[in-house]
């Protein structure tokens, strides 16, 4: 008997093994959304299953809300805002990061990414005891400087890895053709880290629509921001409205999700192309 009809078997057992264990985990991870998305669309005033009816009246009392809609309001202008900052700093930082050559790069890389590996409460802590003799906490601007320090380095990454297969001499040949460095950015760099630079745009902005901890520390009442708000229905009066708001912030999460793997790809089939 050959090794190869010895190892098709074993090769198939593993193949469905493993695919029964990734489904097990993804079910255990994706049960308590599921479980609580139902709950939105309850006609009762409790969270309880089963459900007394079906109704919308929790997505209208978010809609009609002026709290709820205020929070959702902060979420967006803090989100846009803070993306829109850390691309421009992410790309300066990859793009120099890319042509640095020093043996100290690995440790500023390392400290440009600390806000990932590094606690959030603990960022949230150093940021507050930072921004507070500057006056920025209780502010839209130090939020959004928070945020963009947390969110940067998810542009830094994506940016980088899309810089590992640029070719310099693209922009060199740029600028011996006269272009200056601005037009050699915009109309050779730039297309071609356009992929990486929009995937770190969209987890940058869900890392900001979506974060809690530096708000509680940094925000006043003008400021609640989605997460905010969810956080203290959850502490102070356990509303259903709570569910319809996670919904909504899952809806936002998974539109998110699905323009990324759009955007891969699409990088792919002009990856594909070229070759």
């Amino acid at each position: 008997m050959s090794d190869n009809s010895l190892r098709a078997p074993s090769q198939r057992i593993a193949w469905t093994t493993t695919i029964v264990v990734s489904t097990l985990v993804f079910i255990f991870l994706i049960a308590p959304i599921l479980a609580i998305m139902p709950l939105s669309f309850s006609s009762g005033s409790y969270l309880t299953y089963p459900l007394p009816g079906f109704s919308l009246r929790w997505y209208d009392d978010f809609i009609n809300s002026p709290r709820w809609m205020n929070s959702l309001k902060n979420s967006m202008i803090i989100g846009v805002a803070s993306t829109l900052l850390s691309m421009v700093l992410g790309t300066l930082a990859a793009l120099g990061l890319a042509q640095w050559k020093s043996r100290f790069k690995p440790l500023v890389l390392a400290f440009v990414l600390s806000p990932v590996v590094v606690p959030g409460v603990i960022t949230a802590v150093g940021l507050y005891f930072f921004f507070a003799p500057i006056g920025l906490t209780g502010s839209y601007l130090g939020l959004i400087l928070a945020h963009t320090a947390l969110a940067t380095p998810f542009v830094v990454i994506t940016v980088g890895a899309t810089l590992q297969s640029f070719d310099t001499n693209l922009a060199r040949a740029a600028a011996s053709l006269g272009a200056s460095p601005l037009q050699a950015f915009r109309r050779v760099i730039l297309p071609l880290i356009l992929p990486g630079l929009a995937s770190g745009a969209l987890f940058a902005f869900a890392t900001s629509f979506d974060e809690v901890v530096i708000v509680l520390f940094m925000a006043g009442p003008e400021q609640r921001t989605l997460p905010r708000e969810m956080f203290s229905g959850i502490r102070e009066n356990i509303s259903p409205t709570i569910t319809a708001a996670a919904v909504i912030l899952t809806t936002v999460s998974v539109i998110l999700l699905a323009t990324l793997e759009g955007l891969r790809r699409r990088n792919e089939r002009l990856k594909g192309g070229s070759g």
